[in-house]
């Protein structure tokens, strides 16, 4: 999946033609845009790790990374703290994806406005684009964080 095209497909869903965007495409573009995130991350894992060459190893990486377990690794507050800011923040806006993803998806309740949909958009797509700016060797910590579970010595 290329996250820029799921960022992409995220806003037509709250495009005001031909009319006002329903709550099923609202819903729908606040999943697309916590997809757009997971997906970045799964291919900034693959990436590093194996290379950019999409090989089964890369495919079983890119796999590999599971909604619940990087959420649990982004909350793990002690463990985030050797992680540059950005990362942090990029944890933290991960998170709140991931909540609001499940509240458009299985919450009958939910209900967006086209401006709260698009701030998640704009959300997602920054924190992308700030992910993609830190330097491999802290993104790989990460994402060695999130695949792997921490063992004592």
């Amino acid at each position: 999946m290329n996250a820029r095209n799921l960022i992409t497909t995220a806003r037509n869903l709250t495009d005001l033609e031909p009319r006002p965007p329903t709550q099923a495409n609202l819903r729908r573009a606040v999943s697309t845009a916590y997809d757009a995130v997971f997906h970045s991350m799964a291919h900034t894992a693959a990436d590093l790790l194996i290379g950019r060459e999409s090989s089964a190893a890369w495919h079983q990486v890119y796999r590999a990374l599971e909604h619940g377990n990087a959420k649990n690794a982004c909350q793990n507050k002690q463990s985030m703290q050797r992680f540059p800011h950005e990362i942090k923040e990029f944890a933290d806006a991960f998170v709140v994806l991931q909540g609001a993803r499940h509240r458009a998806d299985y919450s009958s309740e939910a209900n967006y406005d086209r401006q709260e949909t698009l701030a998640a958009i704009d959300e997602a797509e920054d924190m992308i684009d700030k992910f993609g700016a830190v330097e491999p060797e802290q993104r790989l910590g990460f994402i060695a964080h999130l695949l792997f579970r921490r063992r004592s010595r």
